[in-house]
């Protein structure tokens, strides 16, 4: 018999809507999708990159879902044979949690935690934490690593290998590959008044303060002249700042949506992520299924598995020297390591995320 699995995620993710459409085309797994909320389809607005965003992508064709509104969440999870939650911050994630152990349906886990984004704290606080994460992972029968330090934090609450199943996160490394080589970087240079043989250093996400854009800048500015372009697409609560730091050869290019960016990260030489306590950060596997090295901070959650001389650099979050040390090393070979970071992430992909789903499915229904 073919499990039944049932997903339940807060909305629908631009991120993974193919890795799900790739689910529901599996013979081996039938898929159902249950959203707590749906309206962001439509178009939101988002805090992070300050403006209405509506994705230029499909988010709910090709795999079968409802909002949890049109449905029941007891007869759902009766109905399935295993669960997977992604996260379990919501009210509904924790109710979920408490009628799988009543109906004793078995429970996966895929959350983005690891020590470095989301400390436990310290005093009372850090103690109440601690225990509440202990009745959550109580709750769970198998937990689905999306790199090696989330496999370590759950591991830290005694949680056995045996039990953690890799299912990495990734990103739709084909969409990005394609369009990066479909891109007329030629014609969106002279559209951003780039010189056709000047070297660019990408910045591409929400400008808040986690993600230190600012950063970027400070290193930019510390390059030797003749410094490469400094692209920043994105928005967010710093743009004003940011524009008051700019110097010539400073490109800000605003928000961008799903299709638009290949042609940035094929542009670009070298992406940078600059940011403290970051989850994974998905825009590193986007640069890197084009083709483009990357510049991490150490307390980016993919640069434990993803980012290494070979492909970019990793330097310790908040020091700016560092940082311009590391633009300056990559941007040398820019292009080898760019070469290197398509070879990495090519199997870090929605297959590897297929088998890893695959093996926890069989393993807690074991």
């Amino acid at each position: 018999m073919i499990p039944r699995l049932l997903y339940l995620v807060s909305h629908p993710i631009q991120y993974q809507a193919p890795l799900l459409r790739l689910i529901a085309a599996d013979s081996g797994l039938h898929l159902r999708v249950l959203f707590e909320r749906v309206d962001t389809v439509a178009g939101y607005h988002d805090p992070g990159f300050g403006t209405h965003v509506r994705w230029d992508v499909p988010l709910r064709d090709g795999y079968d879902n409802i909002a949890l509104a049109e449905t029941d969440l007891a007869a759902e999870i009766a109905a399935a044979d295993v669960i997977w939650l992604h996260g379990w911050a919501s009210p509904v994630m924790r109710r979920t949690l408490r009628l799988a152990a009543r109906l004793g349906k078995p429970v996966l886990m895929r959350a983005e935690n690891w020590d470095g984004a989301m400390p436990d704290g310290i005093g009372p606080r850090g103690w109440l934490k601690r225990l509440y994460l202990r009745w959550i992972f109580a709750r769970c029968r198998g937990f689905l690593a999306i790199g090696s330090a989330n496999g370590a934090y759950y591991r830290r609450f005694g949680i056995n290998d045996d039990r953690i199943i890799t299912m990495p996160y990734a990103v739709d490394n084909a969409f990005f590959a394609a369009h990066a080589a479909q891109a007329d970087t030629a014609s969106l240079r002279h559209e951003l008044g780039i010189e056709p043989e000047q070297q660019v250093i990408l910045y591409a996400g929400k400008f808040q303060r986690r993600k230190h854009p600012e950063q970027v800048v400070a290193a930019w500015k510390s390059l030797r002249q003749p410094r490469p372009a400094l692209l920043m697409v994105g928005d967010g609560e710093m743009r004003a700042e940011l524009e008051a730091m700019a110097e010539p050869g400073m490109i800000f290019a605003g928000f961008r949506n799903q299709t638009q960016l290949p042609a940035f990260y094929a542009l670009a030489d070298v992406f940078v992520l600059p940011s403290e306590h970051e989850p994974w950060g998905l825009a590193v596997n986007e640069a890197m299924a084009c083709g483009t090295a990357v510049v991490v901070s150490d307390q980016v959650g993919a640069a434990f598995d993803l980012v290494d001389d070979s492909t970019g650099a990793v330097f310790a979050a908040g020091d700016i020297a560092a940082l311009t040390v590391g633009l300056a090393h990559v941007l040398d070979q820019s292009e080898i390591r760019g070469q290197a970071a398509a070879s990495r992430i090519a199997t870090w992909d929605f297959r590897a995320d297929l088998a890893g789903l695959h093996k926890a499915v069989a393993h807690v229904l074991g």
